[in-house]
Formats: C-alpha cells, structure tokens, sequence
C-alpha cells in the first residue's frame, strides 16, 4: 500500500510531503481511535452488568453473555479476520469492521430483549476483530519505519486508556441515563473514526491474478471453534462440561494443524511460527513464536493483577469499594502515559534491548509483590503494580514492533491477528489460572478469607507470575537476543 500525498514531482515535492505528513496524521488518529473504541467495548459492558440483570430479570449467568459474545467474538475471528484484511484490502475490511462496530453499538443501545443485545454484541466483537488486527497491521503501512516504535506505544497507550475509561464512564452514564448510554456512546467517535480511516489510509492497492492467495475457509472455521471451545473452557464454561471443552480444543488444534500442512493457501504457514524476518521477507531475523509466547505469558500475568487486586486491596488492606477503585486505576493510568515514551525508546534503542528492559521491570514487580508484607499498605502493592505496567508498556511497545517491522506486505494482517489472538488468550488463560492460584493460596473462599490468608493468596499469585516473567526473559535471551533488528538513533 501507498501513502496518500506522496510527492509527485521536483516541483512541488515540499508541499506534497507536507499534505502525506499531514494525511498521515489523520490516518493515524483514526487508527488509534478504532483502539480506544475496541477496548473501551471490552471494559464498559462489565459495569453494566448488574443492571442489565436487573431490567430483563435475568440471573447474572446469562447477563455475562454480553460480555462474553463481546470476547468470544474477537478472540475466534481477529486471525481469520487479519488474513482476509491481507487479500481483500486491509483498508477496505477496516472500514467494514468499524462500521460493524458502530451500527452494532446502536443496536446494542436499542435491544428490547437480553438475546437482542447479546447478538448485537456478538456483531459488535466482529467488527471490533477487525479494528484490533487491522489496526496494528496498518501502522507499517502508514508510519515512516523510524518511527514505528512511538506508533506502537500510542497504540498501547490508547488500548490502556479504554480499559482504564470503562469502569469510570460506564457508571456515570448508567447513572445519568440508564443503560443503553454504554453502548450508545461508542456510535460517535465510530462515525469519527470511519471518517478519519477513509480520508488518512490510501486505498487499497490488492494484487491481480491471486497473488496474495486464497482464502482458507475451513482452516479458519476450525481455528475459530477450537479458540471457542478454549475460551469457554477457561470462562468457566457457562454450563457446559469444561474437561470435554478443553479435549474439544485440544482435537480442534490437531486437527488444524494437519488441514493447515495439507492447504495449498493455508490460513497460517506453519513455519512462520519458527521462522524469522529479514528485509520484509520470512528468512531470518526475529523468531515469531517465540515472541507471541512471550506476549500470551505477559498478558496472563497482566490479568492476574486484575484478578488479584480488588480482593488484596479489600479484604488484606480493608480500603473502601471507592478506594480499590482509585487503586486498582493506577495500573491502567501509568500504562497510558507511558506508552508514547516507550515507544520512543524503542525507535531510539532498538526491540532487543527494550524487550529486554520491559520484561525485566515486570520481573522486579511482581518480585516485589510476591515478598513485601501487607503491613506496607497501600503504597506496598501499589509502587510494584506501577512497577509491572510501565515494565508491561515497554515490552509492549518493543515486541509489537519487532513483530511487525519487515513483514511481508501480504502478511501483515494475519500476524497482526496472532499477536493480538496471544495477548487474549493470556487475559482469558489469566482469568482462570491465576484466579486458581489466588484461591488455593488464600485457602478458604477469598470473600470471607481473613486478612492474612488474603495476604497469603496474593504472595504466591505473583510468586508464579514471577516465574512467568522468568521464563518470558528466557526466551528472550535465549531465543530473540541476536534476532533484533539494530537500533536506530535519532
């Protein structure tokens, strides 16, 4: 794909780099508005929940389907959806999405019954698939390759800044105008964000003749029934047998993998995992796997913080409901400032490094949170917590760009997908984990536990999120420290 506004001419080859500096301003705005809008859908409906509960006199287990359509949506598709953004048009397909998006938030708004708004969530996931996975693969697209690092920490920054606006705007519009408000007031800034794509992303320019290959349908369905089933499995299962869930996953990846190794235009080259980049072809410069493993590791430990938090702060430390909040929202602020700034690093220290440094400030957190006693209070868990997300946000910014700096053009989508499908199934496998952890460490039902086991539960939580970060930095090293592309000054 071409920037808009690229100069044309001797004669007019200022002006023309202004309007693509200009143009691509824009684009960018748009991409990282379509972010916000795809996490802030995330965190929103949970606040929403209890009430929903309540207006369609339903039990809490079925009012968590709008939640979960929302997740089981984008975590079966984002992939699908990143390889079809590569043949189609990843332009084209973004717009799909967040128009999508958008017309499924005003129907979310003006659901009458509970089964109408889950499916208007459902729909709302699929464009919210694309906007995620399209999104990061338009950044090698539309930013200058020096500065790919400060576009993928605003990235982050914004992702941070949706999770971190949910709880907050959700609540204040559930109290000024019911409901419905949650899920209305993603319409504008979607119809913002379409205008924005459409006028800052050149168009799309996809090959003739199938060059950019075909469509794997069955592999994608597949993949999608097999995350599916993960999913489900690891939410609890929602009625349904959870060791059948995960055998159904577990056969849904074999049988896969062999579909995959028989495709003539596989949904996921298979060697790809293993394989590395080299001057925008898969030859040999950053391991892949290795990379999504370390993010899905990160991204469960991330989760456990989400998990653990609000019990610790409560039940171990005795903080008020208003106060756990306050807390609890110093994770998500330190990541939002610091992701612009880690992105510069990046661009100015290279991915290795910064990998590196990422996963090592996560380490010392959770370290911190696995020894340091209760009787610290609040400053105790919150200084290590602030520790671990700004550790987060560099890793962030660092593999994301190592992951899609010299991509294939036709691939980008898809790998886009994958990194974004590593970080959700971390939260999702987080969720359950180490909320399994937390409990056998408590020993007792956390809610009635005393201060102390409460205290006891939270030490060894992070004490295995420790070891996660751990074997993340091995890999790391082990695997990634030559792979990195060299820094680049200035």
């Amino acid at each position: 794909m071409m920037r808009k506004g690229i100069a044309r001419g001797d004669g007019g080859a200022d002006d023309a780099a202004l309007v693509a500096g200009a143009t691509v301003r824009w684009g960018l705005a748009g991409l990282a508005l379509t972010v916000l809008l795809s996490s802030l859908g995330i965190s929103i409906a949970n606040v929403g929940l209890p009430a929903l509960a309540q207006v369609f006199a339903v039990p809490f287990r079925e009012v968590q389907w709008v939640v979960l359509a929302y997740l089981l949506s984008i975590t079966t598709l984002i992939v699908g959806v990143g390889r079809l953004g590569d043949i189609v048009g990843r332009r084209r397909l973004l717009l799909l999405g967040i128009a999508l998006f958008t017309a499924a938030s005003a129907l979310a708004g003006a659901a009458s019954s509970l089964w109408m708004l889950i499916a208007a969530r459902a729909v709302q996931g699929l464009g919210a698939a694309a906007m995620m996975a399209l999104a990061t693969a338009f950044v090698g697209d539309a930013v200058p390759k020096a500065r790919i690092g400060r576009a993928m920490g605003l990235m982050g920054t914004m992702s941070a800044l949706g999770t971190a606006l949910g709880p907050t705007l959700g609540g204040a519009l559930i109290a000024a105008f019911g409901w419905p408000a949650i899920f209305l007031v993603t319409v504008p800034p979607g119809a913002a964000a379409f205008l924005l794509v459409r006028h800052g992303l050149s168009a799309d320019r996809v090959e003739a003749g199938g060059a950019r290959g075909r469509f794997d349908g069955p592999g994608t369905l597949i993949l999608a029934l097999t995350l599916a089933a993960y999913a489900l499995a690891m939410t609890g299962g929602f009625g349904l047998p959870v060791p059948a869930l995960l055998l159904a996953a577990a056969g849904g990846l074999g049988l896969f993998l062999l579909v995959e190794a028989r495709t003539a235009s596989p949904l996921l080259r298979l060697e790809l995992l293993g394989s590395r980049t080299s001057g925008g072809r898969i030859s040999g410069d950053r391991a892949l796997g290795g990379r999504l493993l370390m993010n899905m590791l990160v991204a469960t430990v991330m989760m456990a913080t989400l998990v653990v938090g609000p019990f610790h702060l409560s039940r171990a430390l005795g903080l008020e409901a208003a106060m756990v909040g306050l807390a609890m929202s110093a994770g998500p602020v330190v990541s939002a400032l610091t992701g612009v700034p880690a992105g510069r690093l990046v661009d100015r220290f290279g991915t290795a490094g910064m990998t590196g440094l990422g996963l090592a400030m996560a380490t010392v957190g959770c370290v911190l949170l696995a020894l340091l006693p209760a009787t610290l209070g609040v400053a105790g868990y919150v200084g290590p917590l602030v520790i671990v997300t700004a550790g987060y946000a560099q890793f962030q910014a660092a593999n994301n760009t190592a992951v899609m700096s010299g991509l294939e053009a036709d691939r980008r989508g898809l790998v886009s997908g994958l990194l974004n499908l590593s970080r959700n199934l971390g939260l999702v496998t987080g969720a359950s984990v180490m909320g399994m952890v937390f409990a056998l460490g408590v020993g007792t039902d956390a809610v009635s536990a005393a201060p102390d086991a409460v205290a006891a539960g939270t030490r060894m939580t992070f004490a295995v999120a420790a070891a996660l970060i751990a074997v993340a930095l091995a890999i790391a090293w082990g695997v990634l420290r030559r792979a990195a592309p060299p820094a680049r000054r200035g």
